[in-house]
């Protein structure tokens, strides 16, 4: 199943210029889910980060990956209208710098799930080339 960003939009709470994902090209409710960010060179970041040499940060690799884990955990019948809040980022690892016009293709797949609290393993690559990986800490809870 695919999403397209208003139908993200009704999932999550995001808005520009901190709605991150593009599209969702793949999900299975609680399980997984996989996405894209087209990355532009019109994106503010790229005012400061860095002016000479646009480099997208690790901070919002790791936010566009947790996005894309939020639509698979938030598209549960039982989580609509929740919000899935960062709980920690463990072993994150950056292999591969994301500058403009690169297509960022993210991936995160639940791993483990207690109650409200979860984790998921992301990993994100352009172009087949491994970017970063990290496993994401989440909790669901209420707006």
């Amino acid at each position: 199943m695919e999403l397209n960003s208003n139908q993200i939009a009704e999932i999550l709470p995001h808005r520009f210029p901190f709605a991150l994902v593009d599209r969702i090209t793949d999900y299975e409710p609680g399980q997984w889910a996989k996405g894209i960010k087209c990355v532009s060179v019109g994106e503010p970041v790229f005012c400061g980060h860095f002016p000479q040499e646009h480099v997208l940060p690790g901070v919002l690799i790791l936010e566009a990956m947790a996005q894309v884990g939020a639509i698979a955990i938030l598209s549960l019948p039982e989580n609509k209208g929740k919000i899935a809040y960062f709980g920690g980022v463990k072993n994150a690892r950056f292999k591969h710098k994301v500058v403009p016009g690169d297509v960022l293709e993210m991936e995160c797949v639940l791993t483990k799930r207690r109650g409200p609290v979860g984790v998921g393993e992301c990993r994100a690559t352009v172009n087949g080339e491994l970017a970063c990986t990290a496993e994401l800490t989440f909790a669901v809870g209420t707006k």
